[in-house]
C-alpha cells in the first residue's frame, strides 16, 4: 500500500514515521521523502492510528491525488536544493527534472501546483534555494561565489540580487545580523 505524506521533508521525519509504523507493526517496503509503501494493506483501525500518530508529530496523511502530487514536487525540490549530493548542480534543469520524476508534461505540473499551493514551482525553488544560502551563511560554510555554482545561479550578483529580493539585505547583511530568521523546510515558500 502507498501512503504519501505530508511535511516528511528530511531524513529525521522519515525516521520519525519508520519509528511509528515499527511501533504499530507495521512493516515497511519503501520509504521516500514523502510516501512510504507497506507490505500489506492496512486496515482501518491501523489507517486510522496511523493517522493520528501523523498529526501528532506535524505530519498529514494525504488522499487527493493533485495535493500528493504538488507535495511530491515539493520534496524533488527539497531533495535537489537542500541535500546537494555532490552532482554538477548546472546539469539540473528543475523542469525537465520534475517531469522526468513525475511522468507529466511540466505545464501540467506547473499549474496544479499553483493551483493547490498557490505559488508558482519557480517562486518555490527560489524559496529553499534562499533557505539553503541562510544555512551556509549561518555555518560560514561556503563562498558566495561556492553557493553560486552549487544553487545553479549564473554569478554571485544573481545570487545576492534574489537573495535580497526575498530577503530585504543582502547576505553580508544577513550574516551580520546572527541568521536569526530561518524557516523549517515546511514552512519555506508559506509566505
Amino acid at each position: 500500500m502507498k501512503l504519501l505524506i505530508k511535511n516528511m521533508v528530511c531524513d529525521r521525519c522519515k525516521r520519525v514515521v519508520g519509528d511509528e509504523l515499527s511501533r504499530l507493526g507495521i512493516a515497511v517496503t519503501q520509504m521516500e521523502l514523502g510516501k512510504v509503501e507497506t507490505v500489506s494493506e492496512l486496515t482501518p483501525d491501523q489507517l486510522r492510528e496511523f493517522k493520528n500518530v501523523l498529526e501528532e508529530n506535524g505530519f498529514e496523511l494525504l488522499d487527493d491525488r493533485k495535493e500528493a502530487l504538488a507535495e511530491h514536487i515539493k520534496n524533488l525540490v527539497i531533495d535537489e536544493v537542500q541535500y546537494f549530493k555532490g552532482h554538477k548542480p548546472q546539469a539540473l534543469n528543475f523542469s525537465d527534472y520534475l517531469s522526468q520524476k513525475t511522468g507529466y508534461e511540466y505545464s501540467y505540473l506547473s499549474n496544479l501546483f499553483s493551483a493547490e499551493t498557490g505559488q508558482t514551482i519557480e517562486h518555490y525553488i527560489i524559496a529553499q534555494k534562499v533557505e539553503k544560502i541562510k544555512e551556509w551563511l549561518s555555518y560560514n560554510e561556503l563562498t558566495l561565489s561556492e553557493m553560486a555554482w552549487r544553487l545553479s545561479y549564473s554569478s554571485t550578483a544573481h545570487l545576492s540580487n534574489q537573495f535580497k529580493k526575498v530577503t530585504g539585505m543582502t547576505p553580508g547583511e544577513y550574516k551580520k545580523g546572527g541568521a536569526l530568521n530561518r524557516k523549517t523546510l515546511d514552512r519555506v515558500g508559506n509566505d
